[in-house]
């Protein structure tokens, strides 16, 4: 069960890394995708599974760091541009 949570978090972690470059591109149909795409996976996350130990937690600590960054980056560029939208 480790592993597949990792594998998880890792899948997410690319994920969000490839919607920082599709939002710094104005690929709004890509980003829009992968963001459905980190949902999806999000959902096997909510299973409830224990909590994970040593090393592995570290690099789940480490994931949800790189995740967070992105989300930051993202962020960045689509509040100004949704506040343009809004305005």
């Amino acid at each position: 069960m480790t592993s597949e949570v990792l594998a998880t978090y890792e899948k997410i972690a690319g994920l969000t890394n490839q919607m920082v470059m599709a939002a710094q591109s104005s690929d709004w149909d890509s980003l829009d995708r992968m963001e459905n795409q980190c949902a999806a996976a999000s959902v096997a996350l909510m299973g409830g599974a224990a909590p994970l130990q040593g090393d592995a937690r570290q690099r789940k600590i480490d994931l949800l760091k790189q995740i967070l960054a992105n989300d930051r980056a993202i962020r960045e560029v689509t509040e100004p541009w949704q506040s343009r939208l809004n305005g």
